[in-house]
């Protein structure tokens, strides 16, 4: 992404912050995973999207009107031993010369240097809570300057939580970031079609996973979360990430996999067969589901509130599920009651983003927010019929499905980022075949 496209990000948030003010983020720390092995590092988001650096033990501080420039980073030192052993590093001059910075320092002069950029400053915009090791550094630095008051050195009276104004920027997408989107929506696409022609009983769920791997890295991505690859029963489990079962002619595979794409997530989910042939029972769930979410769908457009989507969903789903006989009653009554719980227990989307349950208030006040251009959501219903479910006959048992897909609020509607992976019956159908 364009340095352009964070440059703009800053000025807009110090506009917001005003005069006499500072932000202060730091990023995620290195995560150890076994012994002297660390998970990889993937930087903080809100610092990401303000910064574009991704190299961790860093910090941004954003001081506007600072007559020497607005825009600090705290990063690295160059070390020419280290970075023979775990990678180039960019250094204060690269993180001016490539990224942008007004200017920038050693990580390991914070200390010295930022007590004196928050004196004199009134108001601190910073996150407390999400680094609770950084919060006391951030406290000690605001003390030390208080403590010499009777030098004439005035500290910040004020404490602004960052991220109220960060994710209320980052819920609204620009051109970029949804370019980047779409980018990342196609490549899972191209996983998803590959998992449905590679697919066939005898496998195991992990194979189809490695399908995934391939075509992500293939394209320079990574898994934006753990892959769900669910066979049969497993499909009723929502957050299955084993992955280490056969997959049985006659079950349905339901597998939930997204790629994050230069630190942007899709987040898609099909069902299909394991044999490539739909049975009776699994054609009526599977239609009631892809039913659902057409009407969600539908229901995703500018000035429409965030639950509307559900609601249109809900009304389907339990319609549907009375008609099949698994629900018994008035389908306004059992909405009421929220009879449809049974099988379907979650909602039917979140935001998407750099986050895969991304940031961004889903109400505010007391009323759902309106939906508006550059939002993007998942629209994700789901019916999960375990195996052994009182009244319900053996027919349904062990049917998982969801269908999910990216979407993105336009001026006039939506516009489905994931619309490239198949998910009518037939198509699907014809693809495995």
């Amino acid at each position: 992404m364009d340095q352009k496209e964070f440059a703009r990000r800053r000025k807009q948030l110090m506009h917001m912050m005003g005069p006499g003010s500072i932000a202060i983020l730091p990023t995620n720390p290195e995560q150890s995973r076994n012994r002297d092995v660390d998970f990889p590092f993937r930087p903080d988001s809100d610092f990401y999207y303000l910064s574009g650096f991704s190299e961790p033990e860093a910090v941004t501080v954003l001081v506007p009107g600072r007559e020497h420039g607005e825009f600090l980073l705290f990063c690295r030192d160059r070390d020419p031993e280290m970075e023979i052993w775990n990678g180039r590093r960019a250094g204060p001059d690269g993180a001016v010369q490539k990224f942008g910075a007004d200017d920038a320092f050693p990580i390991s002069d914070i200390d010295d240097i930022l007590p004196g950029l928050l004196e004199s400053r009134e108001r601190v915009f910073y996150t407390m809570g999400a680094a609770p090791d950084f919060d006391k550094r951030v406290i000690g630095w605001v003390n030390l300057i208080r403590k010499q008051s009777r030098a004439g050195k005035h500290a910040p009276d004020e404490f602004v939580s960052l991220e109220h104004f960060v994710h209320d920027m980052r819920l609204y997408k620009s051109r970029a970031e949804i370019k980047v989107m779409r980018q990342a929506a196609n490549i899972a696409a191209r996983a998803h079609k590959r998992a449905m022609c590679l697919c066939q009983p005898g496998m195991m769920e992990y194979e189809l996973e490695a399908e995934f791997l391939h075509e992500f890295r293939k394209a320079g991505g990574e898994p934006a979360y753990p892959s769900i690859v669910g066979g049969g029963d497993n499909a009723c489990i929502l957050h299955y990430t084993e992955n280490n079962a056969e997959l049985n002619d006659g079950d349905l595979v339901l597998i939930d996999a997204g790629a994050e794409h230069q630190c942007y997530a899709s987040d898609i989910t099909r069902c299909f067969p394991v044999n490539g042939r739909f049975s009776a029972a699994q054609r009526a769930i599977y239609e009631l589901v892809l039913d659902a979410q057409r009407a969600a769908i539908e229901a995703v457009y500018p000035g429409n509130n965030w639950n509307a989507p559900h609601e249109a969903a809900v009304k389907v789903i339990t319609r549907g599920l009375v008609k099949l006989g698994l629900l018994k009653g008035r389908p306004a009554t059992l909405i009421k009651e929220q009879a449809y719980q049974r099988f379907y227990m979650h909602r039917t989307g979140h935001w998407l983003g750099m986050d895969v349950h991304d940031v961004g208030d889903y109400k505010v006040g007391d009323e759902w927010r309106v939906l508006e251009p550059g939002m993007v959501l998942t629209v994700e219903p789901g019916l999960y019929i375990a195996a052994g479910s009182k009244g319900v006959a053996r027919k349904w048992w062990d049917i998982g499905v969801r269908i999910e897909d990216d979407v993105l609020v336009t001026r006039s509607g939506y516009d489905v980022l994931s619309k490239n992976v198949p998910k009518q019956v037939d198509e699907i159908e014809a693809l495995m075949a």
